[in-house]
């Protein structure tokens, strides 16, 4: 719902003190009156921004600005209107962190000129959860517009700020994929080597007492690149960076050209007391638009099983990959995902075994190369999903076949060609009924609320690296507590967790970490990776508890969000709560956790940690708790434990 209409007119007029009375400016407050982003127009004409979390400044002064090829709208801008409205929304999704959002937020929309009188809109909103702000062109035009340059920045406010941040990749063969580290709470103005800029999302302390924030952005509809954060951040200062002109073979334009109107994504900024609160956000997936229709019944999120991480030819060998449609089968697991390279399997033999899939009632999903001429890989099926009528062609026979989803890879590319073939993808799967899940990809802008049919998004460095890098299995531990509270803050992560076994180098995570990633992690289709036998040889109370977690949520709470040293997070599926917890450091740790989410009545406790040491399971004596109680968990150096709590 949308109300006011637009009013001639300042807000507030900025005066005294050093900013005398040249300034004038505008506020919008969160509906609870703990966020405010603060507009400022200076005498020369030039716009900054600030945001503030009860009181105290999170960003300070910040700049805005963006330039088109034909208008520049940095400097020499004349107020000339403003618009108030109240926002409030319900709705719902099949998977994710939440299945019944509720949306409330306040909203502005600043109108300027420049000096040969076009317009500009800053559109600021401002919920519980964040700020997010973004620029409209509002006139009509019979010829597109390039936008060539884009000056919004982000200032942390204060000296002792750190960042956690992942490096942007180079453009290469495999890369952009947002499958790097992130750097562990540096100072966020330490000077880096780093050429190709910061990945959304970046979390931020402002300070060494807080707020937290979350930089990130969301709406990418096929109108403009995906952007990130430039390297240079002096003095605390991040600025937005378009794609380089590399990505994508070198396929396609950097600089994002559409027609008026006409509006940019929204530039996202999560502030929070700790960020447990951005885990249970749903703030991005909250700025997109909903879908044409109401989610139709076929999007159905699930567990799936997957041959590859334990046998990489195995995709070529209908025989090789029985015995995973089998487990999925004995566990409950809906899917089987067959990956790169099964287009060299006879169609005949194929057919079998999706014929011996369906007898299991176990559903099948395909690989597939995004390519087309923006990459290079040979891994096959290629150049199937472009050009259109190839790819609707392609999706109509896996309609007919009763194919179930499609995992889609090596998109290598920021650029608006890339952006606008992710939506045109998914737009004909969802006519023919097509489950989606990208690989080798960007990271999620919150698409899945417009196309619920996107189950998850790979655009991180997950379990896959155990067969590719010496260094992961180190760097594993802490990098999954600071996934927890920055990829997977902004939608499904396919990180194909859950591998007790080794694949080519070693864990340091413990199984109770590995099983506990189950929930701590959030994908609407939850890729167990691990061998079939690994499972099998798991105690019963495992496979038990494989058999039941879920993977899409009716609620999410985070109970502790330390990056890089613990997080611990509790969702709840009907009436039962699943609980995750990981310690990400090489020390011991006890978590004392507060079980005030829970509802009146007893629950039952059924815990499974780690045993006497790292390569042992343990469960814990049954045990009943209800709400208000305290349950308190011992883990080992890069352990973890998992629990579900079921009514009594």
């Amino acid at each position: 719902m949308k109300s006011f209409g637009w009013m001639l007119g300042l807000l507030w007029l900025i005066s005294g003190g050093a900013r005398g009375m040249d300034l004038c400016g505008w506020e919008v407050k969160s509906p609870d009156g703990n966020l405010a982003a603060l507009l400022t127009l200076n005498k020369e004409g030039n716009l900054s921004y600030q945001v503030k979390f009860r009181g105290e400044v999170a960003l300070a002064d910040s700049p805005l600005g963006i330039v088109r090829a034909d208008q520049r709208f940095v400097e020499n801008l004349k107020f000339d209107a403003e618009r108030r409205d109240k926002l409030a929304e319900d709705y719902t999704l099949p998977h994710g962190k939440r299945s019944r959002r509720h949306v409330e937020a306040n909203e502005m929309t600043i109108a300027f000129r420049n000096r040969d009188s076009a317009f500009v809109h800053l559109i600021f909103r401002a919920s519980n959860d964040g700020v997010a702000f973004r620029y409209r062109f509002p006139e009509t035009h019979p010829e597109a517009r390039t936008v060539i340059a884009e000056l919004t920045g982000f200032q942390l406010a204060g000296a002792q700020s750190r960042v956690w941040r992942q490096p942007y990749d180079p453009a290469t063969m495999w890369t952009p994929a947002y499958e790097r580290f992130f750097e562990n709470g540096v100072p966020a103005d330490t000077a880096t080597t780093n050429k190709v800029g910061w990945c959304f999302p970046a979390l931020f302390q402002v300070r060494d007492r807080g707020p937290w924030v979350l930089l990130t952005e969301a709406l990418l509809d096929g109108s403009y690149c995906g952007c990130r954060l430039d390297s240079d951040a002096t003095k605390g200062l991040y600025r937005i960076r378009f794609p380089d002109a590399a990505e994508g073979n070198g396929i396609g334009q950097v600089a994002p050209t559409h027609a008026l109107p006409w509006a940019t994504p929204w530039r996202v900024v999560l502030v929070g007391a700790t960020p447990a609160a951005f885990v249970e956000s749903t703030f991005v997936d909250d700025l997109n638009p909903p879908p044409a229709a109401p989610a139709p019944a076929w999007i159905k999120p699930g567990r799936v099983a997957w041959s590859w991480w334990s046998e990489q030819d195995s995709p070529r060998k209908p025989e090789r990959m029985k015995p995973f449609i089998d487990l999925a089968a004995e566990l409950g697991w809906e899917y089987f995902l067959v990956d790169a390279n099964w287009n060299f399997i006879p169609e005949p033999e194929f057919l079998a075994l999706l014929d011996y899939a369906k007898q299991k009632n176990v559903g099948l999903l395909l690989w597939y190369n995004s390519g087309g001429p923006h990459n290079t890989v040979t891994e096959a099926p290629r150049d199937r999903m472009m050009p259109r009528d190839v790819r609707r062609a392609e999706l109509a026979k896996l309609q007919k076949w009763g194919v179930k989803g499609i995992k889609v890879d090596f998109f290598q590319s920021d650029k608006q060609n890339i952006v606008q073939h992710y939506v045109d993808i998914l737009r004909d799967a969802a006519e023919f009924g097509i489950l989606v899940n990208f690989h080798g990809c960007t990271m999620q802008r919150g698409w899945a609320r417009t196309f619920p049919h996107l189950l998850t998004m790979e655009g991180v460095r997950g379990a896959e690296c155990y067969i590719f890098d010496p260094k992961f299995p180190a760097a594993a531990p802490s990098h999954n507590t600071i996934l927890a509270l920055t990829r997977n803050v902004v939608g499904s992560m396919d990180y194909t967790p859950v591998t007790f076994a080794d694949n080519k180098n070693k864990h340091l995570t413990t199984l109770g970490h590995e099983l506990a990633l189950a929930v701590v992690f959030e994908s609407g289709w939850m890729h167990f990776a691990d061998g079939a036998a690994s499972y099998r040889a798991t105690p019963d109370y495992v496979k038990d508890f494989l058999r039941r977690v879920p993977v899409a949520w009716d609620n999410t709470k985070c109970l502790a969000a330390a990056p890089g040293e613990e997080v611990v997070i509790a969702r709840q599926r009907g009436h039962e709560w699943w609980l995750g917890a990981i310690n990400g450091t090489d020390k011991p740790r006890t978590v004392t956790l507060a079980l005030d989410f829970l509802p009146d009545g007893n629950f039952a406790v059924n815990r499974i940690g780690d045993g006497k040491g790292p390569r042992d399971f343990a469960q814990a004596a049954p045990a009943t708790v209800k709400r208000g109680d305290k349950l308190t968990v011992e883990l080992l150096p890069y352990g973890g434990c998992a629990a579900r709590l079921a009514p009594q």
